[in-house]
């Protein structure tokens, strides 16, 4: 299937020239700021809004719901504002943003409150994502952002983990005092985050496409750029695969202990955090990213047939663990390869002058997962059983495969778009 790698493509960014080579390192120490007092903020939150805030389950779930539903296209204007104003000013203010809205969680009382908070919180944190990664295409060399990426996914992985485990002290003691000092180390590592990228040199402005600046929608009518974010949002349902899917089919339908949750989602986040770098490695262009994709899919059916096996009758406690393992290892060896190919295809593909719009509207393809996926795999996978991973490994793989073609799609439209720019401006039909 070689025919689905896309071509070498002849639009890029420009190389940045004038950045200082601890570029990436700031980034990767903002990346840590504030990844761990997420962690802890992610293991806490709920306790914290139904314990102290005195909300309801249901009240919680509605208000992330609509927090999320405003959140995840916020990240497109946002990411164009960007574009327009300058990567570093506007991530800096969207770090304090997000700092004031974790902040503001410390005194809120009511549901009206607690929605305000969540969805300004949703929606700097979609932007931010947008801005910083706008940031870094600005600050890093296109050969060198994937390996950046995965550095900074790597340290991510790390501070989140750091963080759970701060959150479950709190989680230990239960009190109200506890749960109000994980959110005060939220909202300072996202203020101490915005320090830091505050001292990032400034990226030199992106050349202008059009004489007109492009609206801050423009990326909704790139019908590829679109086709593959879809392709992407659709490989991404993997993650409530491991959050949510696997604890319940493993309480349902194996024989294996319950500490065998625990068990995966360790064994997931320590291999991102050791092996995400290596996994990208060979990831540096369009043809090396699609490949990456598609291997992906392949893997991920191979993770949900194992999955699948599990609930086979025959199996002990012992045989069902061993087989969720080797699942739970085809499964973060497909995350990380499919984690480098998506990376480097969404910022490639993106217009050098609207980066921070393409990316907000690529990322919008997490919280969609995040949202969605749980509704998708568990009806999939506690209603169809074995045949429902099958049919859900199937997906990953058609999604998987047909990311090269489109990828290549966006790259040819790119191509015609330069000669045609270069023919109008050497005084040809326009």
């Amino acid at each position: 299937m070689a025919n689905t790698t896309p071509a070498r493509p002849t639009v890029t960014t420009p190389a940045p020239a004038g950045v200082t080579p601890s570029a990436p390192r700031t980034l990767l120490l903002a990346q840590l700021s504030n990844s761990v007092g997420d962690g802890a903020f992610y293991v806490t939150s709920a306790l914290y809004f139904t314990g102290v805030v005195g909300l309801s389950a249901a009240q919680v779930g509605a208000g992330l719901a609509v927090a999320g539903a405003v959140g995840s296209p916020a990240g497109v204007p946002l990411g164009a504002l960007a574009d327009r104003r300058g990567p570093r000013g506007v991530s800096v203010l969207l770090a304090l943003v997000t700092a004031a809205a974790v902040g503001s969680f410390l005194l809120i009382g009511s549901f009206p409150a607690f929605l305000a908070a969540a969805t300004l919180y949703a929606c700097a944190q979609s932007g931010l994502a947008a801005a910083r990664q706008a940031l870094l295409a600005g600050l890093v060399a296109p050969a060198h952002r994937t390996a950046v990426l995965a550095r900074l996914q790597a340290v991510l992985n790390a501070g989140l983990a750091v963080g759970a485990a701060l959150g479950g002290v709190a989680l230990h003691a239960g009190t109200r005092g506890a749960y109000l000092a994980v959110l005060a180390l939220d909202a300072a590592g996202f203020l101490l985050c915005a320090l830091l990228l505050a001292r990032l040199p400034a990226p030199a402005p992106a050349p202008a496409a059009a004489p007109r600046a492009a609206p801050a929608t423009a990326v909704l009518r790139d019908r590829p750029y679109v086709v593959l974010t879809l392709l992407n949002a659709l490989l991404l349902l993997r993650m409530p695969v491991l959050s949510l899917a696997l604890p319940l089919w493993i309480a349902q339908r194996t024989a294996a202990p319950g500490w065998t949750v625990s068990a995966l989602f360790v064994l997931n986040t320590v291999a991102v955090t050791l092996f995400q770098v290596r996994a990208a490695r060979s990831v540096t262009d369009l043809a090396s990213a699609a490949r990456a994709v598609r291997g992906a899919g392949a893997v991920m059916l191979a993770a949900c047939a194992v999955f699948a096996s599990t609930g086979l009758p025959g199996l002990g406690a012992g045989g069902s663990a061993a087989v969720l393992v080797l699942g739970a290892v085809l499964l973060v060896h497909a995350e990380m390869r499919h984690a480098a190919g998506s990376w480097q295809l969404g910022i490639a593909l993106a217009p050098a002058d609207r980066i921070g719009q393409y990316q907000g509207f690529y990322g919008a393809g997490v919280p969609v997962a995040r949202a969605l996926g749980p509704l998708v795999v568990t009806t999939l996978l506690l209603g169809g059983g074995p045949a429902g991973w099958l049919l859900l490994g199937g997906a990953f793989l058609l999604a998987a495969t047909a990311t090269g073609p489109a990828a290549r799609w966006a790259a040819g439209t790119r191509s015609a778009a330069q000669e045609a720019g270069s023919v109008t401006s050497a005084g040809g039909p326009g």
